[in-house]
């Protein structure tokens, strides 16, 4: 019997993940380490029973899900995406992926179907960076998250470890999170958060390259003061500080510099109305797929801190965090997925990332590849976020297909030759 993937539950399983969310619809609220996100782990462990796979939650918040192989010492595929939304997303940015890798793993069930390599289903935590600096959960995987970045103080006030165990993971057991076997391969499946599909009326994109960020923070001090009585002569105004550097990172993009840049976020205390703002703190967000652009980015944001400095009498503190440099994605595992969609009857077109992804931090340690699907309008991080049924069942049909493939193309002379 030949795996298919079962269309209505797949359907069903990604609405059913929607209604977990702690805004009402159409958006998707459900932050890393949330109850909302305990109550879809949990959900994603029942469905794993169902399907026969061996499943787990690791210490940092991973989902895991695993079909073993018929052969026990080979490394695993792995493919999935995150559970984690960004305030008010949608109901498909990672869900769907996450979803797939489960009906695939329900699939080759159904079928009775056991592949060489074992099949590994993960939902990584925390990929959007909204809790925390993004990626956790690849990060821990690949050993890139450290005991100081667990001790860090996040935006509520709370540090890393214990927004964790509050949420019923273990921190303390870090290491046991990393993968010391690495993965045969891994295969993300995504929209495409772009309009490039949807306006090319092209099914299946085929990714030839995740893009390069550098994420980070600024803090700005000047001094608290009342609004009325303070001349503006005599001011240290942080928020007028902040609009300077807000105004210097969007400056950052453009013909032989970062593709995009971007703040999107602001704290402002004391946040009253009749008092002058005396601390600001904001986030930035900077893109290029092109090596060292985003260095360079960050460089000339420290100079334009510096100045605003001299100028409004305030301090800043510009904080990058670890940048994810662009990363190409496998030829090997590009071809397997054209190949796939054509067998299918599926059209494809080769396209770079314009946003991060898990896939693209594993790439430290195995050969990665990315399907993508229309997203409707281009529309992504809201709740209008759409893609067709068809379109996204045809995607899962893609990656099952090109999961079967990658089990024996791995092994001459493929991926991870």
């Amino acid at each position: 019997m030949s795996p298919e993937i079962d269309a209505a539950r797949l359907l069903a399983r990604i609405g059913a993940l929607a209604r977990i969310s702690a805004s009402p619809a159409p958006a998707v609220t459900r932050l890393a380490w949330t109850a909302e996100w305990r109550e879809a782990a949990d959900l994603l462990l029942e469905w794993a029973a169902q399907a026969g796979a061996r499943a787990w939650v690791d210490p940092v918040g991973n989902v895991i899900a695993e079909r073993s192989g018929a052969e026990t010492t080979k490394p695993p595929l792995v493919t999935g995406s995150h559970l984690d939304t960004v305030p008010g997303g949608g109901p498909l940015d990672g869900a769907y992926g996450v979803v797939a890798a489960w009906e695939v793993l329900a699939s080759l069930y159904d079928a009775g179907i056991r592949l060489r390599h074992p099949v590994r289903a993960v939902a990584f935590v925390n990929e959007e960076g909204v809790v925390a600096l993004p990626y956790t959960g690849s990060r821990a995987v690949v050993g890139l998250v450290d005991e100081a970045e667990l001790a860090g103080i996040q935006m509520d006030g709370r540090t890393l470890d214990m927004i964790m165990s509050e949420a019923g993971c273990l921190p303390e057991a870090l290491h046991e999170a990393e993968w010391p076997q690495g993965a045969a391969a891994v295969v993300e499946l995504h929209v495409e958060q772009g309009p490039v599909l949807d306006s090319s009326r092209v099914p299946v994109g085929v990714v030839t390259a995740v893009t390069g960020q550098q994420r980070g923070a600024i803090e700005i001090r000047g001094r608290a003061n009342h609004a009325g009585t303070t001349p503006m002569a005599m001011r240290r105004d942080a928020l007028a500080a902040a609009a300077e550097l807000v105004l210097a990172v969007e400056n950052l993009a453009g013909p032989g510099r970062c593709d995009v840049a971007t703040v999107g976020r602001l704290h402002v205390e004391p946040g009253a109305a009749n008092v002058i703002a005396g601390r600001v703190s904001m986030s930035f967000d900077l893109r290029s797929p092109i090596e060292d652009r985003t260095d360079a980015a960050v460089d000339e944001l420290g100079r334009r801190t510096k100045d605003v400095c001299s100028t409004r009498g305030v301090e800043v503190d510009l904080d990058p965090a670890t940048p994810t440099r662009p990363v190409a994605a496998d030829p090997v595992i590009q071809d397997t997925i054209e190949i796939a969609a054509s067998q299918l009857g599926l059209e494809s077109l080769r396209m770079p990332s314009g946003a991060g992804h898990d896939c693209a931090i594993l790439a430290r340690n195995a050969p990665f590849g990315m399907i993508f699907v229309p997203s409707t309008g281009g529309v992504s991080h809201h709740g209008s976020e759409a893609t067709p049924d068809a379109a996204l069942v045809d995607g899962a049909r893609v990656l099952l297909r090109c999961l079967i493939d990658l089990d024996s193309v791995i092994d001459v002379g493929g991926a991870n030759e």
